[in-house]
């Protein structure tokens, strides 16, 4: 925009004195924000030089200022009629068409301005998924946490599984993975017994199916089956014994059912294949406590508390810290400890 309203200052060198007068009026109003000023200024150099490409670009330019991007859209199209390499031009008319509503005109222009975010935008708004998934990606790596890149990032990723789910669905009726992904949307919808027939089938169907031991493991760990979740696990943490998240909730499952030194075993492997989970630190700490190993304990809390310091896992280790100090009689620590549990319950 500042580069188009150089060129034309540059430019109304060779200009009359009656077209020099309106784009410096313009130019003053729009910095300023008076952008109706700025677009009647700027229409009249566009009147009196009608061939001066830029000219019609700080007349769009005027408009998306203003936030009229319909209005702008002739401007800028007038603009590359007469200077089709202008690239500035090219992405506010990319921008002015897709906040138009023209997303599918709107993507060469952004294609040739080279504008991942607005590109990515209009790519998923003309349905173009993969291509707004991969475009979108690539501008959050320039400004990463962009609220509005996040969402669209989302809105794609979540439409795009979907159509990938639909096709699975509708076209394998009766595939292992069919009736895995059937379990999964039955377990969110805590529909258990359901889940665990589709997962069962799909166990039936290809008994090597990595990771539907493990979702069949969580069924049986939400309705408190510790002991036909320990089976799940063990199944999965077997065939797959690099997977920490599998290891580690064997390790949960023992410890639920009192097999401390079991379940210590797996969680101190869970952890050398994936260091300061900060579950699994919990759970070791409160292994080792039920094992008599106080130091080991804290040392384990005190590794999750330096990783997560707000967290509800972050009050539960405080809670721990408290009643391994109350059993060492450092009335001070438990008190500190106590404190910080309660801060954090009440957040």
């Amino acid at each position: 925009m500042l580069a188009s309203l150089l060129t034309i200052l540059l430019a109304a060198q060779s200009l009359p004195p009656e077209v020099v007068k309106h784009v410096v009026a313009g130019t003053t109003a729009q910095r300023e924000g008076r952008y109706e000023e700025a677009i009647v200024e700027f229409t009249r150099v566009t009147v009196l030089a009608p061939e001066l490409a830029a000219a019609h670009v700080n007349l769009g330019s005027a408009y998306l200022r203003k936030g009229d991007y319909a209005a702008a859209v002739k401007p800028l199209r007038r603009a590359l009629d007469l200077n089709p390499g202008l690239i500035g031009a090219h992405q506010m008319l990319g921008f002015a068409l897709l906040a138009s509503g023209y997303s599918v005109e709107a993507i060469p222009h952004l294609e040739k301005a080279e504008s991942a975010d607005g590109l990515g935008i209009a790519l998923f708004k003309a349905g173009r998924l993969i291509e707004a998934v991969v475009r979108l990606h690539a501008a959050l790596e320039k400004r990463p946490n962009d609220p509005d890149l996040l969402y669209y990032l989302g809105q794609a990723s979540g439409m795009l599984s979907k159509q990938s789910l639909d096709s699975l669905q509708a076209g394998h009726p009766a595939a292992a993975r069919t009736h895995q992904l059937n379990g999964e949307l039955n377990a969110i919808q805590r529909k258990l017994p359901e889940a665990e027939k589709a997962y069962r089938e799909a166990l039936r169907i290809r008994p090597e199916l990595p990771g539907v031991h493990l979702q069949l493991g969580e069924v049986y760990a939400s309705a408190g089956q510790w002991d036909k979740a320990e089976v799940e696990f063990r199944s999965e943490a077997r065939a797959r014994p690099g997977d920490a998240e599998a290891v580690y909730r064997l390790g949960h499952a023992l410890l639920e059912q009192g097999k401390v030194k079991a379940a210590r075993a797996e969680l101190e492997r869970a952890d050398g294949l994936v260091p300061a989970m900060p579950e699994t630190l919990y759970d070791l700490g409160k292994a080792c406590l039920m094992d008599g190993d106080l130091a080991s304990a804290e040392k384990h809390w005190r590794a999750l508390l330096a990783i997560e310091k707000e967290t509800q896992l972050a009050a539960q280790a405080h809670f721990g810290l408290a009643g391994l100090y109350r059993q060492q009689g450092q009335a001070e620590k438990v008190d500190a400890a106590m404190r910080e549990y309660r801060r954090l319950r009440t957040r």
